[in-house]
């Protein structure tokens, strides 16, 4: 198997272009030499920025603005501290983020953005670093993996890419010498300290040391889940690399710094760029014979410490409740809980360093834990639970060739590798369940259980070696498979022909690993942090991979089903409260509930007076999963074979560019094309001379720059070659005659004839954009469709489907008994078409119904039989397709929301004849 990448996603190419459009105004800056005043003269290629603070913060607010970001009114630098091999200096550098929802492609993006950095700007160096040993392979693999489609896209660039070894410093020589893009991932762990490697000079490179030659390029750093690099020894460990900027990813920021692109989960989920989730909660009700108590938190204070715990709660009518609240030292919970079981639980002492609270009669319950749970009947049950879904969605999917993995996070090591290498009571209940259970289906009732299970926890050095703990077997060797299969061999852990299919972890698969075609994820665990809790989900959140590679786009095959140790409502409100957190208190004030339990006109009018992204769709509880069964028939009744035999038809489309009214759209813009002149750089330092050994220091004492104009010194290119082949590298690429780009150069304005002249390769890359713009308004405006001898047949309606209860609305007029909303506009929209009765039939157009577009296939929304009059009049029957939004303004739609919309309506009206409108509401129908 090989993966298989998209290059024209819309959300990954807007997220390259924010950082690019950074640096809007610069020249491609060809490498030179810069030369250490060390104790040697290596001649190190860097990295150059040219543009002063305030280009780059005006290009900030611009990109924000444009992205819907509040722009922010300075540029977020880092100063700090650092020695390089001249003395100790100040170094100053620029910070970015990005935030984008795990399971997206984060990986890939910055990937393409560095090269992106370096086709358009000459920026070479770059050095990824990530907090921990499992992010690190998965960049490793996705470089691996995306080596030939990278040389697809842009040509044999010369790329060097690899991890940073401590015991090869070659590496690092080659890394500040040569002239080509240089991508180095390192662990934060591997130049945090003073005794790193990476800070002693040595003998492997004459006597230089290697962090100093990496601070003479200036390198550009990513930083992968830079939520983890946030201490102030992680900064300075960061600025020791004397880094020009950093480039910062991540889903969960804790402090974004200049952020300038945001892929929220409301987006992801609304676009369908992840899996849906679906939540079994397994918990133990009515038990009124022992005390429940969870310890949730330990928070102290300079004057107090408190906790927070959950209880069981007596209510008025008799009833239990689950009650969170807040204890200090003296508390009695047999009176917070009004129940005689709590006797003796009195709050004796609340511990902040052990995380733990003590009560007087000598119970200890620390962060996270449970009393009165029943753990290990929850866990068989999760456990049960699982294997159970695990063996009915795999015959569900395998047609649709993948594979199926579920991933259990357990409590403790302890608890399923014993320390005499036998297995733990997760285990031995693992294999108990699953021998059980697999008698019920004939693919597995051969199977064995522990060839089909593996387990990741840790890794550990002795004497320089990996060595791998926690396989089943204990054998060092076999562990060192089950993690190369794990973090390394994701496409053998793919495929049919490896069993493995039940992976179990702790702590170690987090951020930085997941798999595809995690399709469960069982929670033998009790987590805390709400962050955790979403980092915990984002491991099966990527959309599913076949057996060919190939992304499964199709919703109902991506759903991610969490069996959680804990209740519904409660993992709810944890999963949910993290994402609107700086919105959390002031919303379950107003409404006095948590998020969790807020009902869907709450939530209707949350969206629409905080807007859509605050909270996305609630995750749907497996409890309530029904079929959505296809109605006996359907296909005699006389509405839907009219209203079929009308939009079935497939179509062809055909552009035509008037290439007159292309130039002087081009030409109303390129006017206000602004470049600056390529010029020499000059930063001035004062220097002193050490005199024992020799050696030149450089003080910062005053700096200053002197900026001489280059212009006239190099002969003009050949602006029309320039031209064509920067369009070669669009995605996808551009093509217009030469005769058209010399028209748009010799008509363009003065001020872009100057342009032309100060800086012909920076007038390029704008002129392009430009054209690329304009050209993709053309072809979609003047795009022409015909019907053609092929069509969609009624036989591909699925017989049934699985969805769940709170996302469906039961329906008289489709072909379905109940359809599926994925909006709150849509469910209003399915209800008043159910009760309106000039609505004779409607269909909700199913995923495989797609128009062709030159920017993407296009999937509508609704076909409908509308009578126009009364019932009984003869007034006509209309048939419609509508396409329902938050909004039919087009400057409220998204670029490619709009250009679709507009084909769709070529597609109905101009070749089927078909009625064709964007709604809001079902009043606006017909």
């Amino acid at each position: 198997m090989q993966f298989k990448f998209d290059p024209n996603q819309p959300f990954q190419l807007d997220a390259i272009q924010a950082i690019t459009d950074l640096f809007h105004g610069q020249a491609r800056l060809e490498a030179a030499p810069q030369f250490s005043l060390g104790s040697s003269a290596l001649a190190a290629v860097p990295n150059q920025l040219e543009l002063e603070a305030d280009e780059i913060l005006a290009n900030l607010q611009a990109i924000q603005t444009r992205n819907g970001i509040t722009p922010d009114t300075e540029l977020k630098t880092i100063s700090a501290d650092i020695t390089t091999a001249n003395g100790k200096t100040t170094c100053q550098f620029y910070n970015f983020s990005v935030e984008m929802e795990t399971g997206t492609g984060k990986t890939y993006v910055y990937l393409r953005t560095a090269l992106e950095l370096y086709q358009q700007y000459g920026l070479r160096k770059f050095i990824i670093v990530v907090p921990s040993v499992a992010i690190r392979e998965g960049v490793i693999k996705t470089l691996e993996i995306t080596k030939k489609h990278f040389e697809a896209l842009y040509g044999n660039l010369p790329i060097h890419s690899y991890e940073y070894d401590s015991g090869n410093l070659t590496q690092v020589r080659g890394f500040a010498l040569t002239n080509s893009i240089e991508i180095m991932v390192m662990t934060l762990a591997s130049f945090n300290k003073d005794l790193n490697v990476i800070y002693q000079s040595t003998d492997r490179l004459q006597g230089e040391t290697p962090v100093h030659l990496i601070q003479v390029t200036r390198p550009v750093l990513i930083l992968d889940e830079p939520q983890n690099m946030e201490s102030d020894k992680s900064i300075d460990s960061l600025a020791s690399l004397n880094p020009l900027m950093t480039l910062r990813y991540s889903a969960t920021h804790r402090n974004p710094y200049n952020i300038v692109y945001r892929l929220t989960p409301f987006e992801a989920y609304r676009q369908n760029l992840v899996k849906r989730i679906e939540v079994y909660s397994i918990t133990k009700e009515d038990d009124q014979a022992k005390p429940y108590i969870r310890l949730v938190s330990v928070d102290s204070d300079k004057r107090t410490v408190t906790a927070k715990v959950i209880i069981h709660q007596r209510q008025a009518n008799g009833s239990l409740k689950e009650k969170s609240i807040t204890i200090k030292p003296g508390d009695d919970l047999q009176q917070k809980a009004k129940r005689l079981e709590y006797e003796g639980y009195v709050v004796d002492e609340i511990e902040p360093f052990r995380k733990a609270v003590v009560f007087t009669n000598r119970e200890v319950i620390f962060e996270g834990m449970e009393i009165g749970a029943d753990k290990e009947d929850i866990f068989e049950a999760q456990i049960a639970q699982t294997v159970e879904e695990h063996f009915k969605k795999q015959a569900w999917l395998k047609p649709y060739g993948l594979k199926v993995l579920s991933l259990f996070f357990i409590d403790r090591v302890a608890n399923y590798q014993g320390e005499d290498g036998k297995p733990g009571p997760i285990q031995e209940t693992f294999d108990r369940v699953f021998n059980r259970i697999k008698a019920n289906y004939p693919d597995w009732k051969n199977a064995d259980p522990n060839q089909v299970k593996a387990a990741y926890f840790a890794q550990k050095k002795i004497k320089g070696e990996l060595q791998f703990k926690d396989s089943s077997s204990g054998d060092s060797q076999d562990d060192k498979a089950v993690y190369d299969l794990i973090m390394k061999d994701k496409e053998q852990l793919l495929s049919f022909d490896e069993p493995v299919g039940f992976i179990f972890s702790h702590s170690a698969l987090k951020e930085g690993w997941d798999n595809p075609n995690v399709f469960q994820i069982c929670t033998l665990n009790q987590t805390v942090s709400d962050v955790k809790k979403r980092q915990e989900i984002g491991r099966g959140i990527r959309l599913a991979v076949n057996q060919a590679g190939e992304r499964d786009h199709n919703p109902q095959v991506n759903i991610l089903t969490v069996i959680a140790n804990e209740s519904y409502d409660r993992f709810v409100t944890s999963l949910q409260s993290e994402i609107a957190l700086e919105y959390i208190e002031e919303i379950e004030a107003r409404y006095g509930k948590p998020i969790g339990k807020l009902t869907e006109q709450e939530r209707a009018q949350i969206a629409e007076e905080y807007g859509a992204e605050i909270l996305p769709p609630r995750p749907t509880n497996a409890n309530q999963r029904v079929k959505v069964s296809l109605k006996k028939g359907f296909e005699l009744d006389p509405n839907f074979k009219e209203l079929w035999e009308r939009i079935k038809h497939k179509t062809r489309y055909a552009v035509k560019v008037d290439t007159e009214q292309l130039i002087q759209d081009v030409l109303k813009d390129i006017g206000r094309v602004e470049v600056k002149p390529p010029r020499l750089v000059m930063s001035k330092v004062a220097l002193d001379v050490k005199d024992d050994d020799n050696l030149f220091q450089a003080l910062v004492k005053s700096q200053a720059k002197s900026l001489k104009s280059l212009q006239d010194r190099y002969p003009l290119p050949n602006l029309v070659e320039l031209m064509s082949e920067r369009m070669k590298q669009l995605n996808p690429p551009v093509r217009l005659t030469r005769r058209t780009l010399l028209e748009i150069i010799r008509r363009a304005p003065e001020k872009a004839q100057q342009a032309m002249l100060e800086n012909p390769q920076e007038f390029a890359i704008q002129a392009v954009k430009i054209i690329q713009e304009k050209l993709s308004d053309q072809l979609i405006e003047g795009i022409q469709y015909e019907k053609i001898t092929d069509w969609y047949e009624m036989t591909q309606f699925e017989s049934e489907f699985d969805s769940w209860q709170n996302y469906l609305v039961p329906s008289r007029k489709s072909p379905y008994d109940h359809i599926k909303y994925d909006s709150e506009i849509e469910k209003q929209f399915v209800e008043d078409m159910e009760h309106l009765e000039q609505v004779l039939y409607y269909v909700k157009l199913p995923g495989w119904f797609k128009v062709d577009t030159p920017i993407g296939t296009y999937n509508p929304d609704w076909a409908i039989v509308w009578k126009e009059g009364e019932l009984e009049s003869s007034d006509p029957v209309l048939y419609l397709v509508r396409e329902t939004k938050g909004t039919t303004s087009a400057g409220g739609l998204r670029g490619d929301e709009k250009k679709k919309i507009t084909c769709g309506e070529h597609h109905f009206e101009d070749a089927l004849k078909v009625d064709y409108k964007v709604v809001t509401s079902a009043k606006e129908l017909p």
